[in-house]
């Protein structure tokens, strides 16, 4: 197959995409939410209509570091710092000068719950990446020849590596651009990103298992058996993605505000995932078995 033709070319293309996804990291940081850092989101409407968001930011002298962002058609979302109910008050009297205003909600996070939150996240991440990793080993743990079953586990590792630092890199890059900012719907698109991902690689995995174990394919070049197995699941893995994909990039498109981060996030992952189940898992495997023989001669 010629994913496995192309074998340095494709596992180079996602070097290049996670190398940038560090630097765009290291170059514009992640925005922190106020689910992590901590701080008060004030939505408020405008029921005869919405003023220009700079209109709104100039008479919020108070708040020179809030957030405004608009929400449905008549609504403002204010993220900033911790405040009290009387600062919120005043905040709504301020925008009621202009023009006749109603409150939504007004949510306060101290900045504990922030880190605890933040931690809860990230071993939430780890955790997962354990089980696979875990569940990947005893899977494959007969599997043996020609590549070890612990390098079917470092493929997955590598490939999971892959498909958190892309969508990490890209939020990196929206946040700065759009003023987005990381909240829990973040990890949760990142651990329905893995678990698609996994799900797919698991499947290639399976095939070239079951390909070493028969008998009239025991003796073919390692690289045969896993362009067969690749061959044999492509269109199942991407006819899947494709699907689910098109959901995601239409709730992307035409979805609530509330969800359209969120979406654009996991059709960000899916697809990288997606391909790195196809384009750099599999392929990884094969590159393990060259060394492996390469050390022996």
């Amino acid at each position: 197959m010629f994913v496995i033709t192309f074998q340095k070319f494709f596992i180079g293309l996602s070097a290049f995409f996670v190398a940038i996804s560090i630097a765009a990291v290291l170059v514009f940081g992640i925005p922190l939410g106020i689910d992590f850092k901590g701080g008060s989101q004030l939505e408020v409407r405008y029921p005869n209509g919405r003023p220009e968001i700079a209109s709104i930011k100039s008479s919020l002298t108070t708040l020179p570091d809030a957030l405004i962002q608009p929400t449905g058609d008549n609504g403002i979302s204010i993220k900033t710092h911790t405040i009290t109910e009387a600062e919120k008050n005043a905040v709504v009297a301020t925008l009621s000068k202009d023009a006749k205003v109603t409150e939504a909600s007004f949510t306060t996070i101290g900045p504990s719950v922030g880190a605890e939150l933040k931690q809860k996240a990230i071993t939430s991440i780890i955790l997962v990446l354990i089980a696979i990793i875990l569940f990947v080993a005893y899977a494959f743990r007969k599997v043996s020849y020609p590549v070890s079953s612990w390098k079917y586990g470092a493929a997955v590792i590598i490939a999971l590596i892959h498909d958190i630092a892309i969508p990490l890199g890209a939020f990196a890059i929206l946040g700065h651009y759009t003023g987005a900012e990381l909240d829990t719907l973040f990890v949760v698109a990142l651990l329905t990103t893995l678990a698609l991902s996994i799900s797919d690689t698991i499947v290639v995995f399976d095939r070239i298992r079951e390909h070493l174990g028969a008998d009239h394919k025991h003796n073919l070049p390692f690289e045969q058996v896993v362009g067969e197995s690749l061959n044999e699941t492509f269109a199942r893995s991407i006819n899947t993605s494709l699907v689910v994909l098109v959901m995601v990039i239409t709730l992307a498109i035409v979805g609530p505000k509330s969800t359209q981060l969120f979406a654009t996030v996991l059709a960000i992952g899916m697809f990288f995932g997606t391909y790195s189940s196809i384009f750099l898992a599999s392929p990884l495997l094969v590159l393990f078995e060259k060394y492996q023989k390469k050390n022996k001669k």
